[in-house]
């Protein structure tokens, strides 16, 4: 029974400490956004504007960054895509993935429904300072309340958007 506590008691500190990294390396990585980020109105591949404030006014918006050619998107774009069936805002940024029809189709393909951008010379996102993919970006009633860049599972980003509202 005292060897069970004291690996407990260790594996509970080893998960601190790994969380305690993992958090590190997240400020580490983060994009430096602009101030004038939530009040941005970009265009879509439709070329239809799209307010960032307006569209995590009535629930946090999760801005997901990812590219066709990203071997970490492909891992982790089935999980937004089941996020977006459950009713979860997404903004798609499609980073340097080609044209149009290219990035509609791979969106399509991959059940990325909902806004798209193509950023397709990387202009948008060199503004935003992002320099991974795929990257996430919750924003709640125009403030940014967390992002991450790298593989996260869809419970981390169900746990982002939750804790958005608070």
């Amino acid at each position: 029974m005292m060897r069970f506590k004291r690996w407990l008691r260790e594996g509970v500190w080893l998960l601190l400490i790994a969380a305690v990294a993992l958090w590190g390396v997240d400020r580490l990585r983060a994009p430096a956004l602009p101030d004038d980020f939530a009040t941005l109105v970009v265009k879509d591949m439709q070329g239809n504007p799209l307010s960032l404030a307006e569209l995590s006014e009535s629930q946090p918006l999760l801005i997901y960054v990812w590219a066709s050619w990203c071997g970490i998107c492909k891992l982790t774009t089935p999980s937004v895509a089941k996020m977006i069936a459950n009713g979860e805002t997404v903004l798609n940024v499609a980073l340097r993935s080609g044209d149009n029809a290219r990035v509609q189709q791979w969106m399509s393909k991959t059940g990325l429904n909902g806004p798209g951008i193509n950023d397709e010379k990387g202009e948008l996102t060199q503004h935003w300072d992002i320099a991974a993919t795929p990257t996430f970006i919750v924003l709640h009633k125009g403030k940014v309340t967390s992002s991450t860049s790298g593989w996260t599972s869809r419970w981390g980003l169900e746990f982002r958007l939750w804790l958005a509202h608070f």
